[in-house]
């Protein structure tokens, strides 16, 4: 039976939000599907795997410095769908670099589908810039 509650895709959200703020990049990608795909409007092609997001995200560790310090989420919304989810919210990720301190305002979509492990996995994320004041705010 499927659980599909729309508290249990929130903990799941919130399990990979907070991985996600921590830079835990292990629990991080553990709350996605090995066939998860992602969309970045800061990358210029589709990440088709999880191995492929987790590669780039290494290089940005070692060429950048990248490393998350924070990531505040709001606006959240579950649209549930049987066996998948979308969850839907803003983010306020601020990171660092070899250049310095970022502060990211963005929109994000996580599509969850749920296991027969019984747990609900990410199968996409698509990130997008988010505009605040007329005015988009993004790098």
């Amino acid at each position: 039976m499927v659980n599909n509650s729309r508290q249990s895709v929130l903990a799941a959200a919130h399990t990979l939000i907070r991985a996600f703020s921590r830079h835990d990049r292990i629990r991080y990608f553990r709350a996605f599907a090995p066939g998860a795909s992602f969309i970045f409007y800061s990358h210029p092609i589709v990440l088709a795997t999880r191995a492929e997001y987790e590669k780039l995200w290494m290089a940005w560790e070692m060429d950048l410095g990248f490393r998350v310090l924070s990531c505040e989420s709001s606006e959240q919304s579950v649209q549930m769908l049987g066996s998948t989810a979308v969850f839907r919210h803003r983010v306020v990720t601020t990171v660092g670099t070899n250049e310095g301190v970022s502060k990211l305002y963005e929109r994000e979509t996580i599509v969850f589908q749920h296991m027969d492990a019984g747990k609900w996995v990410a199968v996409h994320e698509h990130l997008s810039p988010a505009y605040r004041d007329d005015a988009q705010i993004a790098p």
